[in-house]
């Protein structure tokens, strides 16, 4: 997918792009490519990282608090 937006990317100013060609050229999806070119849907890792609600700090310090409860016994509630 990658190497096809670059490929879109690529293209000279005023230049209309073909997302089926290209899409075939590069084997995948047109409407995904076109999507993604158009900037209406992200990659599944952009999609992720708006959904997280922690940062990883804050996350890596949740799985320390969390294993310190364990091994003192106390289940984390």
């Amino acid at each position: 997918m990658e190497a096809a937006l670059e490929a879109l990317q690529s293209l000279k100013l005023g230049e209309s792009p073909n997302y089926t060609k290209t899409a075939k050229e590069y084997g995948v999806s047109r409407s995904a490519l076109s999507r993604r070119h158009r900037g209406v849907a992200g990659s599944r890792t952009q999609q992720y990282c708006s959904q997280q609600l922690l940062d990883t700090t804050a996350e890596s310090e949740l799985v320390r608090y969390i294993e310190k409860l364990c091994q003192r016994g106390l289940p984390p509630t």
